[in-house]
């Protein structure tokens, strides 16, 4: 480890994307605690050189900044607010980073507890899927105070390209409900198009070498519609952690009195789409769904000359 880092990081999930993220972290020779519900899913961090600690409090105990990306809601209030969670077991002055996309009130709360007990919290939700994650690409949307900020944007910095704060507590999940609005939407875009030429017999690369690079062209066309084609459905992103996501943004919707017809549709197709089993898959399975409406056979026919 270079001798002037002296920030001891602890790290809470290790999912699709926290692993990813937490080996950057590592790799820039940060000391690192870790901690997640399976301790066989952080067993390659820890053979990268990460300390493995019994539970949230251990974490908070052995860290300066402690980061967490976790699954619901719930999840996050288990690690940050529980009995046995980091707020209530962190050193004075230490930075709580919660990663995880939740509700901005719950943001909000998390950084009111952590005031009440001298340390600083951030909510910085992230978009870029297990690629961004993997490329250490993500962007980061960031919620809290600017000094807090600035102490811990080294290391932000080993995990996204796109870093911005949007404002105060809760600034950075709001703005990731704006990421999710226009990624859920989108999908649907993107698998109709799909089909649409699926059903029509167009070979579908030659249709994504022409139309990616137009005005129809998205991250979610470039990075999924290749799945989808190949019949990859393993995730980069989970359905339920999706079908998640669209609730809060919908919630918060209608407590601002917002009409969100598009998100509310995405929203069904994919609780429809977790109701045929599809909840563990990766959000690109939307495709599945949407053929069997149309009572498409995927994979894919031969094109028609």
């Amino acid at each position: 480890m270079p001798a002037e880092i002296k920030v001891r990081v602890g790290w809470i999930g290790t999912g699709v994307m926290g692993a990813s993220m937490c080996g950057h972290v590592l790799d820039a020779g940060y000391p690192v605690t870790v901690f997640t519900r399976t301790r066989s899913r952080a067993e390659p961090l820890i053979a990268k050189g990460a300390a493995w600690a019994e539970s949230p409090a251990a974490v908070a105990q052995a860290s300066d900044v402690v980061f967490s990306i976790v699954g619901f809601p719930q999840d996050v209030r288990d690690v940050l607010l529980g009995p046995d969670g980091v707020i209530e077991n962190a050193n004075t002055g230490a930075t709580v980073v919660d990663m995880t996309t939740t509700e901005p009130s719950l943001a909000v709360e998390i950084y009111e507890a952590g005031q009440q007990r001298g340390i600083d919290a951030i909510d910085a939700p992230v978009s870029g899927g297990d690629v961004g994650a993997r490329n250490a690409a993500l962007s980061v949307m960031v919620g809290g105070d600017e000094a807090a900020i600035e102490r811990v944007m080294p290391l932000l910095e080993c995990m996204g390209k796109t870093i911005v704060r949007q404002g105060g507590p809760g600034a950075g999940q709001h703005t990731k409900m704006v990421n999710q609005v226009l990624i859920a939407s989108g999908m649907i875009g993107v698998c109709e198009a799909l089909l649409y030429g699926y059903r029509a017999g167009l070979d579908l690369d030659t249709v994504l070498d022409s139309v990616g690079g137009g005005a129809a062209g998205s991250w979610s066309l470039a990075n999924y519609g290749p799945r989808m084609l190949a019949g990859d459905y393993e995730p980069g992103f989970l359905v339920e952690h999706f079908i998640k996501d669209m609730g809060i943004a919908l919630a918060e919707a209608n407590r601002m009195r917002l009409a969100l017809p598009g998100l509310g549709l995405a929203h069904q197709l994919y609780v429809a789409l977790e109701a045929q089993g599809g909840g563990r898959r990766g959000i690109q399975a939307l495709l599945l769904a949407l053929a069997s409406i149309s009572d498409v056979d995927w994979p894919r026919p031969e094109p028609r000359n």
